[in-house]
Formats: C-alpha cells, sequence, structure tokens
C-alpha cells in the first residue's frame, strides 16, 4: 500500500459524488468549492478529505458568517460530511444565532478624538483607569494626550509573556531577531520605509506596555512613531560583519524597553567588502506572532512593488483584546477546564523537565524536514480518518512524549491559532493573536478511536482559545507550583517552505530567523500547501534536540 501513488482528490470526490440536495447544502457545497478551489463538492465530502486545514476552515466560517450563517467552526471538526454540516446548522440555528450574539463581541470604539488635548478615563470604554494613573500614562508619551490613540488591557498570552519579561534583568526570551542582508543601500532604504508604512497602518505596531502603579497592565496605542535605527561599524577585528552584528543583537543578552513604543528597533551594519548592507530587526512577541510575520513580510513586499493598492483596511488589534476579555467568561472556562483536567494530579515531565521559567540560553534547536513520502502518507492517512493532519500530529507529540515520560494519560501544551473567533479579517490582522492551552491525551485504546478523540478535544479547545494558561492551571488536580504544561506543541500552516525566512523581500537575502520559548520543550510542525512537513525541536540541554526530531519522525511514520 506504501507503494500506490498519491490519490487524486479531485477523482476520489469524483467516484462518490452525490448532488448537493436543498438550497442550504447548495450554498455550503458553493463555499466549500471556492475555499477549497474545487470544481464541485458533493454532499457526502469531508471537508478534511479535500485537503481543508484551520487557515481554511477560518476562511470557511468567515464566508458563512457573511452569508447569514451563524454555525461554531468547531462543527467542520465535528461534522463527518457536508449533509451533516448542513443538518447540525439546520436543527441548531436558533440556538447558535443566540450563543453568537452573547459570545461575539463588538468593541465599543476608543473615545479619544484626534485633536485631543486632555484624555478622561470615560474615552476608554475597554480598560477602567482613574484620572491619576491616565494622567500618568499620558505623561510618558511623547507629544501627550496628542498622541494617544487608545489603552486597553493584555491579552491572555500578552499577560504572560510580560510576567516572564519582568523575571529577567538582562535578557528576554521572547525578543524575537530577524537578520537580512541588502544588496544596496537603497535596497535596505526601500525596505525601511515599507516597514514605517506598515507601522502606519497597523496600531500594535504602535504599541507600548505599562504595569507601574496600575491595577492591571495595559497596552497603550500611540498615533505616530518612528523606527528606532541604529547604525554600527564594523570593526576590523579579523570577524566578519554579520558574526559582529549578530553578536551585538543578540536576543540573550538584549532586552527592549516595553514602555517604549515601537516594541521594535533595527540595528544596521554596512559590510565594507561587498557594499552591501546587514540589518538585525528586534522585535518583541508581545505585538506579532508568526502568522503576522507572514502578513508583514507580504505587506513590506507589496509596498516596495508599489502595490500598496492591493492593501486591505488594517484591523485593530483592540477588536481581538475585546473579543478574549468579554467573551465567554471566567466560569464558563473553569467549567470546561475542571471537566477536562479537574483529575489531572501528576505533571506530564518529559526527561523530567519541570523548569517553565528558563530564559532560552540553554536550548538546543534542530530541523527536520521530512520526506516528501512520509508527507504525502500522513496526509492520506488523515483523510482516510476523515481528520486533520494537525490532529494526527498531535497524537503522534502525545504518543512520543507518553514514551519518554514513561506515562498513558498525558497533558501538554498546544499553540491555538487564536483568530477562529476573532471576529471578520482576523485572518489578516497583525498582533499576537496566539495562545496556549492544555490538551490531554490518555493513549489507551485503537489509534481510530484515539483520533477522532483527539480532534474533538482539539474542536472543543477552539471555543476556549481566550482563555488564559493560569485559568487552565488551577482547574487541574495538580499541587501549587506545579506545571501543569512542561512541553508544546505549534503546528502552523504557511504558504511555501519559503515563509519559514519571515521578512524575504526583493533584493534582500534572509540570514536568520530566531524566536524562543520559556519552556523547557517546544515542537513547531510546519504545513507547507505547497509541500510537506518540516520539524523544529527546541529542547533544553543536554538533552538532543536533534534525537527528538528523528523520534518524532518514527512515531509519525507509525501512525502514518
Amino acid at each position: 500500500r506504501r507503494a500506490l501513488p498519491a490519490p487524486d482528490l479531485q477523482a476520489l470526490a469524483a467516484l462518490s459524488y452525490e448532488a448537493p440536495q436543498g438550497e442550504l447544502e447548495e450554498q455550503l457545497a458553493a463555499l466549500w468549492a471556492e475555499v477549497l478551489q474545487l470544481p464541485r463538492v458533493g454532499r457526502h465530502d469531508n471537508f478534511f478529505e479535500l485537503g481543508g486545514h484551520s487557515l481554511l476552515a477560518l476562511e470557511l466560517a468567515s464566508r458563512m458568517g457573511a452569508c447569514g450563517l451563524r454555525g461554531d467552526v468547531r462543527m467542520l471538526f465535528t461534522a463527518t460530511s457536508l449533509s451533516q454540516l448542513a443538518l447540525q446548522l439546520s436543527e441548531r440555528q436558533p440556538a447558535m444565532e443566540e450563543a453568537w450574539a452573547s459570545t461575539t463581541v463588538v468593541a465599543s470604539r476608543s473615545g479619544i478624538p484626534e485633536d485631543a488635548q486632555d484624555l478622561t478615563p470615560d474615552m476608554l470604554p475597554l480598560v477602567t483607569l482613574s484620572q491619576q494613573a491616565l494622567d500618568r500614562l499620558v505623561a510618558t508619551v511623547p507629544g501627550g494626550a496628542a498622541n494617544v490613540q487608545d489603552v486597553y488591557p493584555l491579552a491572555p498570552l500578552q499577560s504572560g509573556m510580560l510576567f516572564h519579561h519582568l523575571l529577567e534583568r538582562e535578557s528576554d526570551v521572547y525578543l524575537l531577531r530577524v537578520a537580512l542582508r541588502f544588496k544596496t543601500q537603497a535596497h535596505l532604504s526601500a525596505y525601511l520605509a515599507a516597514l514605517q508604512q506598515v507601522m502606519n497602518r497597523h496600531d500594535v505596531l504602535r504599541t507600548s506596555i505599562h504595569w507601574t502603579e496600575l491595577t492591571e497592565p495595559v497596552q497603550l496605542v500611540h498615533r505616530q512613531v518612528e523606527l528606532p535605527i541604529i547604525c554600527h561599524e564594523a570593526l576590523d577585528d579579523g570577524s566578519s560583519a554579520q558574526s559582529q552584528l549578530m553578536r551585538l543583537t543578540n536576543p540573550r543578552t538584549c532586552r527592549l524597553e516595553l514602555g517604549k513604543a515601537p516594541l521594535m528597533e533595527a540595528h544596521l551594519m554596512q559590510e565594507p567588502a561587498h557594499g552591501s548592507w546587514l540589518m538585525s530587526l528586534l522585535m518583541h512577541h508581545l505585538i506579532l506572532d508568526h502568522h503576522a510575520l507572514e502578513l508583514m513580510q507580504k505587506e513590506i513586499a507589496l509596498l516596495i512593488e508599489a502595490r500598496e493598492d492591493t492593501l486591505l483596511p488594517a484591523q485593530p488589534f483592540r477588536n481581538y483584546v475585546a473579543q478574549a476579555r468579554l467573551g465567554l467568561t471566567p466560569a464558563q472556562h473553569e467549567a470546561y477546564f475542571r471537566e477536562q483536567l479537574g483529575d489531572v494530579d501528576e505533571p506530564t515531565l518529559p526527561y523530567g523537565l519541570s523548569d517553565v521559567q528558563g530564559d532560552g540560553s540553554q536550548v538546543g534547536e534542530a530541523h527536520l524536514v521530512l520526506p516528501e513520502a512520509l508527507s504525502q502518507a500522513l496526509r492520506t492517512q488523515a483523510r482516510r480518518l476523515g481528520a486533520s493532519v494537525a490532529s494526527l500530529c498531535h497524537l503522534a507529540y502525545a504518543q512520543l512524549l507518553g514514551r519518554i515520560s514513561g506515562r498513558e494519560d498525558v497533558v501538554f501544551g498546544t499553540v491555538l491559532f487564536g483568530r477562529m473567533q476573532a471576529g471578520a479579517g482576523a485572518d489578516r490582522a497583525l498582533g499576537l493573536y496566539i495562545n496556549t492551552l492544555p490538551l490531554r491525551v490518555k493513549l489507551q485504546g485503537p489509534v481510530q478511536a484515539a483520533i477522532k478523540q483527539v480532534q474533538q478535544d482539539l474542536a472543543g479547545l477552539l471555543r476556549h482559545e481566550h482563555a488564559p494558561l493560569a485559568l487552565a492551571q488551577r482547574c487541574s488536580g495538580l499541587e501549587s507550583g506545579v506545571p501543569l504544561v512542561t512541553a508544546l506543541l505549534n503546528y502552523r500552516h504557511g504558504s511555501d517552505a519559503a515563509a519559514h525566512a519571515p521578512l524575504s523581500v526583493p533584493g534582500a537575502e534572509s540570514l536568520t530567523a530566531e524566536e524562543r520559548t520559556n519552556y523547557p520543550l517546544l515542537l513547531n510542525i510546519d504545513d507547507y500547501e505547497q509541500g510537506g512537513l518540516a520539524l523544529t525541536v527546541q529542547l533544553r540541554e543536554p538533552h538532543s534536540a536533534q534525537a527528538l526530531c528523528e523520534a518524532m519522525e518514527q512515531a509519525l511514520r507509525e501512525l502514518s
């Protein structure tokens, strides 16, 4: 069976094709065909069997909402076919309308006028501040009140990242670095100008973070900020300019001042021997996730190519914060996680690692591109089971962690996309939308039942994708101070392998893109639509990241 050629999905669909019945099925079939780029979709077709995944599910849910179909995006992960989805929508539409109305937040607009000379607390609908606290905040902003666009709280994962920032004094585990080489100074200047335009478009790139003398941390959006540009002279010490710039901007020894916007800065150095220029762009993870980096890359490229007319309106990050803070209540989140985790009284500790307050300095990293045949086998297996490849990979990771930790009931963190319930346009918004939540997997029983359970549990997490991890931790049966999550899985979709080098633009060569986490074990799985799957492991030394990459490949082979 392994030697057989990959099935033609369109031919497969044609063999079992049965035309949609009724107006709702026909409407859904047309939407599926548009999103999946297929000529037709039958009533017995499964979204994932036809090549669907979470990003496409988000796009489909958005199009359904625009047509007045208030379906929960989780239905796409649980309905076995298009006809089953139509039946669920038909039977549950009144309840879904009510649920949508009760949990979907339309964020009140900022009440700060553009020409404001003084700010008052009633101008800020998303946060409660005293006049004295607000005055102190405004005093920190260059230009004063006239340069304040908005003030609102932090999103769940932002709060966790701020906590780890405050733990450290000389480094910051969530400081990102992207390094580029530009052929000429003109290419560099074009890039910097385009980046400034992107900052002007997106509020989250003009944001600073404040917490001193406040009841809770807030983020403040500036109307205007300039990208800090720091030029360095290359030293004639025998080392390359690139190595010098990398040392000067090492995220393990650098910090950004969070109280000053923007939370990024560009470090430049000319390569004397070639006339080319190097740039190391430092950015804080507080304002960008991986998907947002890809979006920023695309916008910069479009601006450099003078195609700004193709850019859609920017989506404000405040919409997401409002949904995360005002959507489901803490009590609703707590009820769900107590049911899932209430009897978890022992942690899953791969290699015995329990420190979740690391700074990333003792972490080794390894990469592994899966063989094309294995990637295709996983896709075929997932379609056969009517599941997503992501669900298959989550099960394989759970099995691997079970072997390493000697457990048959494992809990690990899964990084959620965070945009499934963040409102219209969330798929093209910049900001930190991701969130980390615990997934529990019991490893007993047949694989087919396990994969269906994992898919169901991942769908369940989607409804709670904005819940704080600390709340989920409190709902477990673990003693205080014992971490619920020590290992993470981050499953990411990308258009092609080039997306793994964020900010690659014409006239520039991508040198490196670095990100770290405070957790001792992280597995990134990049799923490229035009290619296969790639693994990246970050693991606390002296344990081998490369060995874990290979072990994960073997775990995936066993499920394929």
